[in-house]
């Protein structure tokens, strides 16, 4: 983790010292980044501040509060212009931040945030044992206790002179992530996604946390490669990674995409034999084959093939369901866990694929389903793409290459994974996994590698999610209230399993009853939920809502400057709230 001093107007509204910082740093899209306090682990007594623990290491910065074209420093044009010229890093071929070029021999180059783009190997396992590490959901949900008002000032929340704060990205909602121009965007990504699975706040499988290992292992030996192993083959290095990143430029989770189908006549459909299991329903004891036809967003399922142009034995609408991967690549299991919305609740649904190729279409079908999309859609090739990719990268070698002896030597198995799988095996054994992974992923390059665990990241069933602990309307106990970039999720607290469904594009307005602190949010079919929050103030949850729905409103074709009034007016929660057009 690296800490950055920098000079920000304690007057103005968070929301703008967010966007001059990233100013500063030359982060694109300000609005998915906020300001977090630092969370404390209850179970350890106060330890010494941590500004005496930083301030010598400090990187120190000044500028963001120079006016635009006051100086130097703003005075080339389009600082978040697509027309600016992508720079690589002449070491090893990966794109830099133009922030480099355009601080020039101005105060901030002593200080060049550049180094920003470099990703930070964790040093030791003392540091990473320092961490707060989050033990169950609830302790999950009190970290977000800890994001500042937005629409307040730093003053206002008093934020102190030289107090730590963390940047991140508080909206799981990526827009037009361009590896030419982002190289401190994708690398601060990275870092809080490799930080979110160490530390354990979002869960993954043995074989993509050996995956996990095996990217940071080959990031941080790209990161750290003599320059003296490039100089000779830096200008052909650039050229091949310009026409790879043309090749990698990815519209993550949260984007849109402008492609047009050159054939919208007909939507494709998926027909194959799958395995069905419906845990609820005592007739059905384990999985059982079904003839089964996806069209549009809905599954149909027939005893056979033959019987397939008559009434399906079972047929699910999976719009606004929820899509949740269990895959164990050893052991060939490949299934989707559905979670369908109907008037009670949720119902469970298990889909059981034969091989990886199967279930990526159909994974990738589901999961398009359940945002209304078909497979006409732009995306669900990518998706397709995208899953088998994912899938290729925890594969174990069949012909595993011999091992130097002095490359293991270089692997430490702590600073790579996450303590609960080190208590499972010995730090000889998982050397042994990661190093054999890594053959999947050795042919990278550095800037490829951080998009692969980026995505790999968000393939994750808890990805995106941002939990808090509430007490519903008529509850009796405290549960879990979920917001991703496209819905609300009610939780059970002890296991994490949706029990309810609500996506944003139903919705209608949300508001706040500010004197008992309860949040209400109206969908259509007279559909509506009212819940306090019991360990957060009620404002954070209120802008989260307003947060999402303010980013779906973004375009590849319009202007790139913030709408800061319209983003105030979701979230600063003094109105009542309608909708805009939604995803």
């Amino acid at each position: 983790m690296k800490y950055v001093k920098v000079k920000v107007n304690f007057s103005d509204r968070v929301f703008k010292a967010v966007s001059d910082i990233c100013k500063t740093f030359n982060i694109r899209h300000p609005e998915e980044l906020s300001l977090l306090r630092k969370p404390r682990d209850p179970s350890k007594k106060k330890k010494k501040k941590l500004d005496d623990q930083y301030e010598d290491e400090a990187l120190e910065l000044e500028g963001p509060l120079i006016t635009p074209g006051s100086g130097n420093i703003y005075s080339s044009p389009g600082l978040y212009s697509k027309t600016m010229t992508p720079t690589y890093d002449s070491h090893d071929g990966s794109p830099l931040s133009p922030t480099s070029a355009w601080f020039g021999d101005s105060a901030l180059s002593e200080g060049n945030p550049g180094i920003l783009a470099v990703s930070q190997p964790v040093t030791s396992p003392e540091s990473l044992a320092k961490m707060y590490k989050p033990q169950a959901l609830l302790d999950k949900a009190k970290i977000n206790q800890g994001w500042l008002d937005s629409s307040r000032s730093l003053m206002e929340q008093e934020v102190k002179e030289n107090e730590a704060l963390l940047l991140r990205f508080k909206y799981y909602s990526f827009f037009d992530l361009n590896p030419k121009y982002d190289a401190i965007r994708i690398n601060q990504l990275y870092e809080q996604s490799k930080w979110a699975i160490l530390l354990e706040e979002i869960e993954c499988t043995e074989e993509e946390m050996m995956m996990f290992a095996a990217l940071q292992y080959h990031i941080n030996k790209l990161s750290i490669m003599s320059s003296e192993n490039h100089l000779n083959n830096s200008d052909k290095e650039v050229d091949e990674v310009d026409a790879a990143l043309s090749d990698l430029e990815i519209t993550l989770e949260g984007g849109k995409t402008s492609t047009i189908l050159g054939d919208i006549t007909s939507i494709p459909e998926l027909a194959d034999y799958i395995k069905v299991f419906k845990p609820k329903k005592l007739t059905l004891k384990g999985y059982k084959p079904y003839w089964c036809t996806f069209k549009d967003t809905s599954i149909s399922c027939y005893k056979s093939k033959e019987e397939s142009n008559g009434t399906p034995a079972h047929q699910m609408n999976l719009r606004g369901c929820e899509v949740t991967p269990d895959v164990n690549i050893s052991g060939q299991k490949f299934n989707i866990k559905l979670l369908i919305p109907v008037a009670e609740g949720m119902n469970e649904i298990w889909l059981r694929c034969d091989n990886e190729r199967q279930y990526a279409n159909w994974m990738a079908a589901c999961r398009l389903a359940s945002k209304g999309k078909t497979m006409a859609d732009s995306s669900y090739s990518l998706e397709v793409q995208n899953i088998l990719s994912f899938l290729k990268m925890q594969h174990l070698n069949p012909d595993p290459q011999l091992i130097p002896e002095q490359i293991t030597t270089d692997i430490n198995p702590e600073c790579l994974v996450s303590p609960r799988y080190l208590k499972k095996y010995k730090n000889k054994q998982i050397t042994a996994r990661i190093l054999e992974a890594h053959q999947n992923v050795a042919q990278m390059s550095l800037i490829e590698a951080k998009m692969r665990f980026i995505q790999a990241w968000q393939s994750l069933p808890e990805f995106g999610i941002t939990h808090f602990i509430a007490r519903f309307q008529g509850g009796k106990k405290e549960e879990l209230i979920g917001i991703a970039y496209n819905r609300l999720i009610r939780m059970d607290a002890s296991t994490g399993d949706a029990v309810k469904t609500w996506r944003f594009s139903n919705m209608k307005q949300w508001n706040v009853n500010w004197e008992i602190k309860m949040v209400t949010v109206e969908f259509a079919d007279d559909v509506r939920v009212s819940f306090i929050c019991t360990e957060v103030d009620c404002k954070v949850v209120h802008e989260f809502i307003g947060g999402y729905i303010f980013l779906s409103t973004r375009a590849k074709d319009q202007n790139e400057s913030l709408d800061e009034e319209m983003f105030y007016k979701l979230t600063s929660g003094w109105d009542c709230y309608r909708c805009l057009p939604l995803f």
